[in-house]
């Protein structure tokens, strides 16, 4: 039998470590790891058209599934192509293993063509990026990359020259255990019994929710009804929260809706549950303030606390909830419901009139039709900008959906090549992809992906002609807008002639119709759909205390729309509110 050259044994251990396929573009020093895949059946090359894409995809997947995923690109410009990709997936806690291949060993640190140093330039993104400089490297270099990626919840990088990979392995990979899922971690005691005193002693108590309550819902929910405790969340908290969930006020932040900011404002202790919410213009500085998490270098780095709590939600709760003392008292949280519902029926009124015959498009209709329509189960992958405003206020969760964009990092193009990664994880599930014409076509090339492998993705692309969140910034801070008009294609004709479905809507009456076509067609599908680039309007008053990225201090809603089905689970919660 053949001896093993490093780039086998280095698929092979990525075999070992659950992950199923690699996302890239082929190159010269990738040569041998590719062909590698080629003769292993266990791991499929996903031929991406931008090492950009091949990045987002293993990071979409790696959020869809828990298990690691991985990419590669060849040297120098190649694996450069990966770093946005990998900021993303980096700051999501994504565990993607990446694959820089380097040029030929001999020949670095002397400016051979195309010579970077990668693993020096993944350092910021990554936990781990280090070089192989010899086969005998491998395995124990790769293991600890995937030890850290998974463990630690994020990014690992390995540097393998192209020659390197070609030589062969010094040892079998056998024998050596892989960590492949991450511990859960309880609090200690000491800190238990310090949350418990505090939450016994406030009177008005307000949770405030990010993407560290995953998996905890139950928890929460329990939590909340023990304390009467109005819940609010961050972005990537909505998923996970806001379902289910008759102590609902809303989101705080800069596409905030409902009666959050004032919840965590008018309470005299806020407890933030696995958030690392960036925007601490929306953070009182004047109540008691308790963080739990399960990084503890997020621990106080937004704002002032009075307790910091290391563990995960879900094994923090479980160790307070039994302990605490049971609230009878619901005023708190019954004004904080009615504070939520009147907000949402004010703004209603901003998209509800005429909204059907509104020629262009409202965006707000447009997003409300397809959360009606989507599935049960889909995953809808959002662009930045606008995109993220409609996936905040109109899509809306029940706990099997899932909604990934780029919530952390704020990358524009996100949208298609997550929903490319999303959906290999699982062809027979619906995949949605939020995409604006500005992050669209930055790497459209990407859509031949999705017809070359028959990905039944759906691209709804709200097409303003703009940069619409730009315009808007700009307009925030007193400027005219420049810079921000596209000049568009019909992109359903460009999706028709790539080979896949495309369709074009103009007319409001056109597009459920056109959504339910798209939806079942059994393979890649776009809709085209003209919208209304003056959808939002600026607040009457913008305060002097406006910061960076028009938060306002006061905490006011700063874009103006509507907010979807919120509102008639705001309505139901009410119901509950008992009567004088």
């Amino acid at each position: 039998m053949a001896k093993q050259n490093v780039a086998e044994q280095f698929v092979d251990i990525l075999v070992r470590a659950g992950v199923q396929r690699l996302y890239g573009v082929v190159g010269d020093s990738l040569n041998p790891v590719v062909d590698a895949i080629r003769r292993n059946p266990a791991i499929d090359w996903i031929h991406v058209r931008h090492e950009e894409t091949a990045a987002f995809a293993a990071g979409a997947e790696a959020q869809i599934t828990g298990r690691l995923a991985a990419c590669a690109g060849s040297c120098g410009p190649g694996n450069l192509h990966l770093i946005n990709g990998l900021y993303d997936a980096h700051r999501s806690m994504a565990p993607v293993l990446a694959l820089a291949s380097h040029i030929p060993s001999s020949e670095i640190g002397l400016g051979y063509f195309q010579e970077t140093h990668p693993d020096q330039l993944f350092r910021e993104c990554s936990h781990y990026s280090e070089l192989i400089s010899n086969p005998k490297q491998m395995p124990r270099l790769l293991h600890t990359a995937v030890q850290h990626a998974v463990g630690r919840g994020g990014v690992s990088v390995v540097s393998l020259p192209g020659d390197i990979a070609d030589q062969p392995a010094p040892e079998k990979t056998t024998g050596s255990a892989l960590v492949t899922s991450r511990p859960t971690v309880r609090p200690g005691d000491a800190e238990i019994d310090d949350l418990v005193r505090m939450i016994d002693a406030a009177e008005r108590v307000t949770l405030f929710c990010g993407s560290g309550t995953a998996g905890a819902h139950a928890e929460v929910m329990r939590f909340a009804e023990r304390l009467k405790a109005p819940v609010g969340h961050a972005l990537r908290g909505k998923e996970w929260i806001q379902y289910d969930n008759p102590f609902d006020v809303g989101m705080s932040g800069l596409l905030g809706y409902g009666a959050a900011y004032e919840a965590t404002h008018e309470c005299d202790l806020l407890i933030l549950l696995g958030t690392d919410f960036p925007y601490n213009a929306f953070l009182p500085d004047d109540v008691r303030i308790v963080q739990v998490d399960v990084r503890p270098e997020h621990l106080g780095r937004r704002s002032r606390l009075d307790l910091a709590v290391w563990g995960d939600v879900r094994e923090t709760l479980r160790c307070v909830t039994p302990r605490i003392r049971e609230r009878t008292d619901r005023r708190f949280l019954d004004k904080m419901l009615k504070k939520h519902a009147d907000a949402l029926e004010g703004v209603v009124k901003a998209y509800t009139r005429k909204v059907e015959k509104h020629v262009p498009i409202h965006p707000e209709y447009v997003a409300s039709v397809l959360d009606e329509l989507a599935d049960d189960d889909a995953v809808f992958t959002v662009d930045t900008g606008m995109c993220n405003v409609w996936a905040a206020r109109y899509l809306t969760p029940n706990g099997r959906r899932r909604i990934i964009g780029s919530f952390s990092h704020g990358s524009m193009a996100n949208a298609l090549p997550q929903a490319i990664g999303a959906q290999f994880t699982d062809r027979g599930r619906q995949v949605v992809s939020l995409s604006g014409d500005g992050g669209f076509s930055m790497l459209m090339g990407d859509f031949l992906t999705l017809v070359q492998y028959e990905l039944p993705v759906k691209i709804v692309l709200f097409n303003n002609s703009s940069l619409g969140m730009v315009e808007l910034e700009m307009l925030v801070a007193g400027l005219p807008s420049y810079g921000t008009t596209n000049k568009n294609p019909d992109f359903a004709a460009v999706a028709r002639a790539a080979g896949a479905y495309g369709v074009r809507v103009e007319k409001p009456k056109q597009l459920a119709g056109a959504l339910k076509d798209a939806f079942k067609h059994k393979g890649p599908a776009l809709v085209d759909v003209v919208t209304d680039p003056n959808a939002l309007s600026i607040p009457p008053k913008i305060s002097t205390d406006m910061v960076t990225g028009f938060a306002l201090s006061a905490g006011k809603i700063v874009l103006d729309g509507g907010v979807g089905r919120m509102l008639q689970m705001a309505r139901s919660n009410l119901r509950n509110v008992p009567r004088p």
